[in-house]
């Protein structure tokens, strides 16, 4: 590719891959003496801690992204690759909603006893 000044952007990976590297050469909140080192993708105003989660969802659904849409669909892809009490545990929900999706998506972990079985 002879000429060519910056990659192509071929595919959604490639294109969600140069907005990431966008939003970090131009993070917010990076002005205050706190944050100027921050790793954080999304810094927030407390030095050393990232944006809140409601105030992400502000700024995500701002922008038109249905943030909500894409939560409910990592979930659901959970619930089908692992028990719904583990999913429960590893990612905040009562056990019931996971059991409840897990029962809408027909997963075959109805059997799953949770516990240590070893013994």
């Amino acid at each position: 590719m002879a000429g060519s000044a910056s990659p192509r952007v071929t595919s959604s990976t490639d294109r969600r891959a140069m907005l990431v590297l966008e939003h970090l050469a131009h993070r917010g909140n990076m002005n205050t003496a706190t944050n100027r080192e921050s790793r954080w993708l999304f810094p927030g105003r407390r030095a050393g801690q990232p944006i809140h989660p409601r105030n992400l969802s502000t700024l995500i659904n701002a922008l038109g992204i249905r943030a909500a849409a894409g939560r409910a669909a990592a979930i659901r892809q959970h619930i089908l690759d692992m028990p719904a009490p583990v999913v429960a545990t590893a990612f905040g929900y009562h056990h019931i909603t996971t059991t409840r999706l897990a029962r809408e998506a027909g997963t075959t972990w109805s059997s799953y006893a949770p516990g240590e079985h070893g013994r």
